[in-house]
């Protein structure tokens, strides 16, 4: 039985047993989901529910390890409020339609502990709630629910019941954040910069830092007008030794790159698999809300054991309100993200964390459509390593490659990078530059290194390094996430800027004592620090700059008394910039397959405007961070023209896709 077949569940609403998992021994000391079942009974009659249902949500929660109570939630066959009125009603108790968070009598580390739990792992804890004019009410709002002990206690102790209440955990849980918000936000937004501050971007540059570029801005000029030759001829070494390191690494990822391809997944035994979190921080993305929903209802995971975390901020008004028109499954939460501090996707993905339970969390993008078996291949790889191992980056798919230059050239560089660069540095066992979404972690290895950056834009890379020096290790898996391209320059620009900034950004936090870093991380990932983070902007700051004096010299050797050594920096530009096409070809190439070869003639062509672009976004970039260091340029996303999505749309027209 293959995988799919194994832990599927397209449909949470077809409980025939053949779509269920192979049914598996339990064991434990909670109750047998069968004998479980039983005491639900009342419930689904006072639900109007059918009772050979019971049969498929038992199976189920044997087969995944869980109790009957947690499939039955996560079966959606009545809503939260509807289920809770009829245990409240079964029990003979008090429902509270509402909570407010002032009157909840909880310990403030125990009301954050609390907000860290899923509902299939959450424990029947006593929380009082204080009205007016009466006692403290216990509330019963915990999911794990012991019906059979409640009943038994209830019998015993009648007078309980004037001094309980039941309460929905979604109610319970949005009374818990309310109250914990101002910490949620300060961790969030001062967490790392507090407990690691030589990690924090929050400082833009030390003083040091700031001392040493002061200086080279002033030398710069005076060597022009004191020894212009001499000054030029250092500065293209400089830039010579940058582009001779990219072009290196390049080169040497380019004999180990191939096409991509899937890797052979064994058959998963369900009751192994853990809670899965998965976190998607949205802003603006009203648009796609369809087509997200439509693409994570196809990820291959028991539903029992997922959670989505869908992270808005709190005065998005537009995506939150395409968000409450979808009927939400029990497993999907949306969060807000109240706005302060840094606008910025880290700031809002390590405010959510805290609210999350899964022992691996995945990150996406709005705009993602990742693999159904995407989450398995990493739980597998995650398995089989090494606890070093905290993240794994999945590789991403452009979708709409034949749609322009800027998409084509965009999809050539994500192959060389996904598939040729990343694969390569993780088989070395060297830092890895992550990309900003479709990343695995292990939970424990992200919260011990202070989880995310809310000062960084490339929240990303600089996780990736930060990671490296605390003693962990970054991976590759096979199964892809499909994005699409940016489809305007306008679109284009922004987002590379962001880029350029946050991996100068990165460099400048990274390398306040040098020798520290190269110590934690060693020496070749030292180096590879100084290419990918450095070496990248100035390589292309440097460009255009390389491109004019080639130029220049070019017509000043029609006259035979050019100064020879005007023809040295000719013969070090021309080298400079062939090689660097060359290389960023060469790698491409290789990591595409034979379809995609059919356009690499367009790519050949288009490579000295594109790069021309990326020069353009480096000098953006460099004085964006000094004018607006945290600000965070959003990447605007439309509906998906590709034909895998159209078909989804059609498919989820037809009720076929859950959302």
């Amino acid at each position: 039985m293959s995988a799919v077949e194994k832990i599927r569940e397209p449909d949470l609403n077809d409980n025939s047993p053949q779509r269920q998992p192979q049914a598996l021994e339990h064991r434990g000391s909670r109750l047998d989901p069968f004998e479980e079942a039983c005491e639900w009974l009342p419930i689904l009659h006072r639900l109007g529910i059918q009772v050979d249902r019971l049969v498929p949500i038992a199976t189920r929660a044997r087969a995944n390890k869980t109790s009957f109570h947690v499939e039955f939630l996560a079966a959606d066959l009545c809503s939260e409020d509807q289920l809770y009125r009829a245990i409240a009603d079964d029990l003979q108790l008090t429902f509270l339609p509402a909570v407010e968070p002032a009157r909840l009598a909880v310990r403030d580390n125990d009301s954050f502990r609390l907000l860290g739990s899923s509902f299939a792992t959450r424990q029947a804890r006593p929380i009082l709630y204080v009205e007016p004019d009466r006692a403290p009410t216990q509330l019963v709002g915990a999911v794990v629910l012991d019906l059979r002990g409640l009943r038994r206690m209830l019998r015993e102790h009648p007078e309980r019941a004037g001094r309980m209440a039941v309460a929905a955990p979604s109610v319970l849980r949005r009374a818990l954040i309310a109250r914990n918000e101002p910490r949620l936000t300060t961790r969030a937004c001062d967490a790392l910069a507090n407990n690691v501050p030589d990690c924090s971007a929050n400082i833009v540059a030390t003083v040091s830092q700031g001392f040493a570029i002061g200086a080279v801005l002033v030398s710069l000029p005076l060597g022009f007008v004191l020894w212009p030759s001499a000054t030029m001829l250092a500065l293209h070494l400089v830039f010579s030794l940058f582009f001779l390191g990219c072009v290196t690494l390049r080169m040497l990822a380019a004999r180990h790159a191939e096409p991509p391809y899937l890797a052979k997944l064994p058959p998963v035994i369900p009751a192994e698999l853990p809670t899965y979190t998965i976190m998607i921080a949205l802003y603006r993305e009203a648009v796609v809300v369809p087509e997200l929903l439509a693409s994570l209802g196809r990820i291959v995971w028991p539903r029992a054991k997922l959670e989505i975390k869908l992270v808005c901020e709190a005065d998005d008004a537009e995506t939150l309100a395409a968000l409450r028109a979808h009927t939400l499954r029990p497993w999907v939460e949306v969060i807000e993200v109240p706005a302060q501090g840094p606008r910025t996707k880290p700031k809002a993905l390590t405010y959510a964390l805290p609210l999350t339970s899964g022992a691996l969390v995945a990150i996406y993008d709005a705009e993602d459509k990742p693999h159904p078996l995407q989450l398995l291949e990493a739980w597998q790889t995650f398995r089989d390593a090494p606890p070093e191992l905290a993240c794994l980056q999945a590789p991403l798919v452009m979708t709409n490659a034949g749609e322009g230059m800027i998409q084509r050239l965009f999809a050539f560089e994500y192959a060389a990078l996904f598939r040729g660069l990343l694969p390569w540095l993780s088989s070395k066992g060297l830092v890895l530059p992550l990309g900003g979404t479709s990343n695995h972690f292990r939970r424990d290895a992200l919260e011990a290194v202070g989880a995310w950056d809310p000062f960084n834009v490339t929240e990303d890379a600089d996780l990736g390094l930060r990671l490296t020096r605390f003693g962990y290790r970054c991976g590759t898996i096979t199964y892809p996430t499909f994005e699409e391209a940016p489809h305007r320059l306008g679109d284009w620009v922004p987002q590379r800027t962001r880029w350029f900034k946050g991996w100068l950004q990165t460099w400048l936090v990274h390398m306040r004592n040098p020798l520290q870093l190269r110590r934690e991380i060693g020496t070749a990932s030292f180096l590879i620090v100084q290419v990918l983070f450095a070496g990248m902007v100035i390589s292309a700051l440097a460009h255009p700059l390389m491109l004019v004096t080639l130029v220049g010299i070019v017509l000043e050797m029609l006259d035979p008394a050019t100064p020879q050594a005007h023809s040295a920096l000719f013969a070090i530009d021309a080298v400079n910039i062939a090689c660097g096409y060359a290389a960023f070809l060469v790698l491409g190439a290789a990591t595409l397959v034979k379809r995609e070869r059919k356009s690499l003639w367009k790519t050949v062509l288009a490579t000295p405007v594109y790069w021309m672009m990326i020069s353009y976004a480096a000098w953006r970039a460099a004085w964006h961070l000094y004018s607006k260091p945290f600000h965070w340029e959003k990447t605007p996303h439309r509906i998906s023209g590709s034909r895998w999505v159209k078909r989804v749309r059609q498919l989820r027209e037809q009720g076929s896709v859950e959302a």
